[in-house]
């Protein structure tokens, strides 16, 4: 996968699209042709090429697919073995990193937190490390309480504190396919728990209750896990510390599945 990151970001027009992504998140494949002076066929390789990469994911709504920035890969060099080599010569990726992670302006799509990786497991174990309490607690030290239902109440519980709360329940239950649920209230006693100051807590509780997705889909020995998160508010405060949250999580998700 390293080479392929490699080989995608040598190319100038494919730095344009992330570019273009980093500047406005969330874009179909016609917003992006308008920024380019290319043909609409050059601009869907170059784009075919990025995903392949892992550096761009792809949600469709209805008719249309939407284009989102993707860190995981970035990240994962970083995290390897990037640090054996000088400044000068990883000044690229250090730059794409940073872009890939930085927070834009929240409009449309744009504040939809996109965010897939591969995990070398099957979606039966991968289900099962999403959705079992003793699988959870042991990557994300949190368990929910449902019968994952869709509809059912979903009460999340975090050493001592638990969380419940009207809408907080199950949205989608497909196996093996796509997980969803409304995430939760943030009540005193979880603010207390995760250090985060009550006027922070204030704020986030007069958010609307967003949701998350987990997309699963098999490809050779590994599954490709997608996390999207919506339902943000322009200039919402939680939003912020789920773009620093996830990738911890889903890292250590996957950390836990390959090494377990």
């Amino acid at each position: 996968m390293d080479d392929e990151v490699f080989r995608a970001l040598a190319d100038p027009s494919r730095r344009r699209l992330l570019d273009l992504l980093n500047g406005r998140n969330g874009q179909t494949l016609r917003e992006l042709c308008a920024e380019l002076d290319m043909a609409r066929q050059s601009v869907s390789k170059h784009l075919a090429v990025l995903e392949a990469a892992n550096l761009v994911s792809t949600i469709r709504r209805g008719r249309e697919k939407y284009h989102y920035l993707n860190a995981e890969p970035i990240n994962a060099i970083a995290d390897r073995w990037i640090h054996q080599y000088d400044r000068r010569r990883i000044q690229l990726f250090a730059d794409l990193k940073t872009a890939l992670e930085a927070e834009t302006t929240m409009t449309d799509h744009q504040d939809d937190f996109v965010y897939t990786t591969y995990i070398r497991t099957t979606p039966e174990r991968l289900w099962q490390a999403l959705t079992d309490p003793k699988f959870t607690e042991q990557y994300w030290e949190l368990h929910h309480e449902t019968d994952w239902k869709p509809g059912s109440e979903m009460v999340w519980h975090m050493k001592d504190v638990s969380m419940a709360g009207p809408g907080q329940v199950v949205l989608e239950h497909n196996p093996y396919t796509r997980l969803a649920y409304a995430w939760h209230h943030v009540t005193p006693e979880f603010a207390s728990t995760v250090g985060l100051a009550e006027d922070v807590a204030a704020q986030i509780r007069q958010e609307p209750l967003s949701s998350v997705a987990f997309e699963l889909e098999p490809v050779d020995d590994q599954v490709k896990l997608t996390v999207v998160h919506t339902g943000f508010e322009p200039g919402s405060v939680i939003r912020p510390m789920l773009q620093e949250g996830w990738p911890r999580v889903i890292a250590d998700l996957k950390s836990f599945l390959e090494t377990s």
